[in-house]
């Protein structure tokens, strides 16, 4: 027990000392989670239309001012022609061209038909999707507006219509930060964990300090544990200060109990922690340890449902994602701060963690070359 403590006294220091770990640890979160909470957002606003208008009468008006009312669209120019509408969009100040053909009131009224086209600039063609459906929710609500006056017209009585009324458990207000924040923290704390690990382990190598452990009666496993535990404490640590952020500054609410949070952060922290040791193992130098840790952390970051739904991947990459394991960090801290889901609810995950940390935790280990 004196060896760790000796050892846990040693490894403070060093991080003290580290000009490189201390941003890492500190400045590394602020701006991870006051700035990329923001930037990683699927909702697309503002999207540019150029107008073209061939119509000019009351009924295209009002569809005009329906589109120009949405939060979505700004109408960023009136195009007398297609040509002209066309040259807008080649040029990007415009994301999609609304054409409203001649006769549009006229075919509307008297033949109740009539027809709109949307051309999207399909470049990114997740704007391109998300535009279109925007516009065509946006027409199926000027229809029913339209069929509204017209049966007013002919009917003196009052309309009876059904009344939809939407109710989102869980993210009540469809905050896409509630669902961002904590994906980020999982990457905030998966970053520290095998950054931190691994660097400081390979950094011993290249000032010569590990030759003099090495030659020290102290056993495998307490290196390993004194390696292990401040950066324990150091990543429960983060998990505090990111809950405490995202709850002063976007309002994420942490609906499950704190203790089962904590419990599957200091599991997942044991996996992390010991993925950068094992990858420190293999390193002789710091360079050459932090590339293979980016390799390795931006393939679990991309892979782990944060950005595109894992359902939605193929299902070799569902397969793979069994060894991936932000992808169960990161369900269970959206599970527990948003839906708040008990341990029981979560067994299989803590499972899975755990056994991936010990598997992971011997490897290093394992690895760990020490000459007595």
């Amino acid at each position: 027990m004196k060896t760790i403590i000796f050892l846990l006294q040693k490894e403070f220091r060093q991080i003290r000392r580290n000009k490189t770990l201390l941003p890492i640890i500190f400045v590394l979160p602020i701006i991870q989670l006051l700035i990329l909470v923001h930037a990683t957002t699927f909702e697309i606003k503002n999207i540019n239309l150029s107008i073209v208008d061939m119509d000019k009468s009351y009924t295209s008006q009002q569809l005009i001012n329906k589109l120009d009312g949405s939060s979505f669209f700004k109408i960023s120019n009136n195009a007398l022609t297609f040509d002209e509408a066309k040259e807008q969009l080649a040029k990007n100040n415009a994301d999609m061209i609304v054409y409203i053909p001649h006769n549009f009131g006229t075919d509307l009224i008297k033949e109740n038909n009539s027809s709109v086209q949307f051309i999207p600039n399909a470049i990114n063609s997740n704007v391109a999707s998300l535009a279109y459906a925007y516009g065509a929710n946006v027409i199926m609500d000027f229809n029913k507006d339209i069929v509204a006056e017209l049966l007013a017209s002919i009917s003196p009585k009052p309309i009876k219509t059904i009344e939809t009324k939407a109710r989102f458990w869980y993210n009540p207000e469809l905050n896409y930060k509630w669902y961002m924040f904590p994906g980020i923290m999982v990457i905030l704390i998966s970053m520290i964990g095998i950054f931190i690990s691994g660097l400081n382990l390979v950094r011993e190598k290249e000032i010569g300090t590990s030759e003099q452990l090495n030659v020290t009666p102290m056993k495998k496993h307490h290196f390993i544990i004194g390696k292990l535990l401040p950066f324990l404490l150091i990543g429960l640590f983060e998990l505090g200060f990111a809950v405490l952020l995202g709850k002063l500054f976007y309002g994420v609410p942490l609906v499950g109990s704190v203790w089962v949070l904590v419990l599957f952060t200091f599991v997942f922290l044991l996996v992390v922690l010991g993925i950068g040791l094992f990858i420190s193992t293999m390193s002789d130098t710091q360079q050459q340890m932090m590339f293979i840790a980016f390799f390795v952390i931006i393939v679990f970051i991309l892979l782990s449902g944060i950005f595109t739904p894992l359902e939605s991947m193929p299902t070799w990459v569902q397969k793979f994602n069994y060894i991936n394991p932000i992808t169960y960090f990161m369900k269970v801290i959206r599970m527990v701060m948003l839906k708040g889901s008990g341990f029981m609810d979560l067994i299989p995950e803590f499972i899975s963690l755990s056994i991936y940390a010990v598997i992971i935790l011997s490897l290093a280990t394992w690895r760990y070359k020490k000459t007595s």
